[in-house]
């Protein structure tokens, strides 16, 4: 037996298209949390959903380890668990009642739950923690086990139906919001001991050659982007020191020999001459290791943040480029520039760090002209890798204020790839889902194409990886016209929706209740 069973609901096998990619991590806020609980003094079981094959081997785990508390500690450094997708909540709604049967006590902390914890506590959930969890987990687990003198309604952060209360959304009680984490470096480093590590490399070796680890420096970000949900940290930012983060990646390097570091921050060394400290110090001490890792473009351009960057060993860069117009930039309050955008992926390049963009479609009033701009974008950037999302409604951000009246039943994605429009976006669904295959299209042809030239010129290199580039390229671009052509019949359907960018909501209009919020 053991006091706590730690999981969560993010299982990759759910999600197809990252299924098949196959990069997996392991849940840093549960390893955060596990560590965290243990220092307390807690016996704690930890359950990886990420390399599970259904819920039904968390209901196994919950039945073999028998704790007396059943924790679902979502991870809110993985941007799909703040996505809240619908195939991980009825994951979550599945575990909270498999985890009940067993006669558990069962906690939630994450971003749906935070945003939707009615709806948890209506499923069987004992507790919901909204906003940061780790702290709010430790001290909720001491309350009940009665370790402090400490009152449910006295622990900020929590949600529960009190003692006799009927189960309905009218009787949940929200205690005072919790102020997130200011002194990161107080945080014991994950807990990786209860990973299956030799399974994770295993993967990453067969599949990419490579060893990758993930990591986190900071949590939250300050920045205003109005699509962008924050129901854990808000508009909070803190940052652990370089010092603190090289220890880290010291230990890591030293125990389990990673040949790769994904930061998960969304935004890594924001603060102003952090990158070059850490630069300093991760030389010093012999801890360099290759990295990806997210960036604005506006702050990349500052000083000399780039060279630093690839002295500490950065090897890819993604930014959120999102659009190439700037009339939608503006609209989204991102606070960037287009052509920093085009200066910041030049930079990068001439560093010899692989620069990616995040892409955004279907903003309110985004028209074809729009799209196009973003297309010449990147052809004219020519990036090393694009993601690409639609314009994604989420609860406590002024866009969804903007359209929550065009929502439907729908208001939530089923993966990662359903690329659905949830509001009467400028065109419907079908258009752009057509607009993921050109632009893929397009990308993939002129990166094999720049590839062959490059192995032209060295022609003794040339062989089979670059005869599957030309076969790619060859499909690719014969393809390319009719995938076009089909783009152009759905942006001429009929289809009730935006003209006009939107005059958005005041801020405080649109400003989330302190408990969806997550802070005061």
């Amino acid at each position: 037996m053991v006091d706590v069973l730690l999981g969560e609901s993010y299982f990759l096998r759910f999600d197809p298209k990252l299924w098949e990619a196959m990069q997996p991590y392991p849940p840093l806020g549960a390893l955060y949390a596990a560590s965290l609980l243990r220092e307390r003094g807690h016996s704690v079981a930890f359950f990886d959903a990420m390399l599970a094959g259904s819920e039904a081997e968390w209901a196994d785990a919950v039945a073999r380890t028998r704790p007396r508390f059943a924790v679902l500690f979502e991870d809110s450094f993985n941007y799909l668990s703040k996505m809240c997708l619908l195939r991980m909540r009825e994951a979550a709604f599945a575990m909270i009642r498999s985890a009940r049967d067993h006669g558990c006590t069962v906690i939630v902390s994450g971003s749906d739950a935070s945003d939707h914890a009615p709806e948890y506590l209506a499923c069987g959930a004992d507790f919901v923690i909204v906003g940061e969890g780790d702290v709010a987990l430790a001290e909720l687990l001491d309350c009940l086990a009665g370790r402090s003198d400490a009152s449910l309604p006295e622990i900020p952060g929590l949600a529960f139906f009190p003692d006799g209360a009927p189960r309905e959304p009218a009787t949940v009680v929200f205690t005072p919001p919790r102020p997130p984490l200011s002194d990161l470096d107080a945080l014991p480093f994950p807990a990786w001991d209860l990973v299956d590590v030799p399974r994770y490399r295993r993967i990453w070796l067969e599949r990419h050659g490579y060893f990758s680890m993930n990591m986190v420096t900071t949590r939250g970000c300050p920045y205003h982007c109005n699509w962008c949900a924050k129901p854990i940290w808000g508009q909070r930012y803190h940052a652990r020191s370089p010092e603190n983060v090289v220890a880290e990646l010291k230990w890591l390097k030293q125990t389990y020999q990673p040949d790769h570091i994904s930061f998960a921050d969304d935004i890594l060394g924001l603060k102003p001459g952090w990158v070059q400290r850490f630069a300093e110090v991760a030389e010093r001490e012999n801890a360099l290791v290759p990295f990806k890792s997210l960036h604005r473009v506006d702050l990349l351009l500052k000083g000399d943040t780039i060279p630093a960057l690839a002295r500490a060993g950065a090897k890819t860069v993604w930014v959120g480029a999102e659009s190439g117009s700037q009339r939608v930039l503006d609209a989204m309050d991102k606070g960037t520039r287009v052509e920093q955008i085009h200066e910041a992926a030049r930079r990068l390049h001439e560093a010899g760090i692989q620069v990616c963009f995040f892409l955004q479609f279907g903003y309110p009033g985004e028209t074809r002209e729009d799209i196009e701009k973003t297309l010449q974008m990147v052809r004219e950037c020519a990036p090393d890798d694009i993601g690409m999302s639609v314009s994604y409604p989420l609860p406590g951000t002024r866009f969804f204020q903007n359209v929550r009246d065009e929502l439907g039943a729908k208001q939530n994605w089923e993966d990662s790839s359903d690329l659905a429009m949830l509001y009467r976006g400028p065109f419907p669904t079908a258009f752009y889902r057509q607009l993921h295959i050109v632009l893929h299209k397009e990308f993939r042809a002129r990166k094999a194409a720049r590839a062959l030239r490059k192995a032209v010129r060295r022609p003794l290199r040339f062989g089979r990886r670059q005869l599957r580039q030309a076969a790619a390229m060859t499909y690719n671009v014969l393809t390319l016209p009719l995938a076009r052509a089909r783009l152009e019949r759905l942006a001429r359907a009929p289809h009730d929706g935006f003209v006009a960018l939107p005059h958005m909501v005041p801020a405080e209009a649109a400003r989330p209740t302190a408990q969806n919020e997550g802070q005061p």
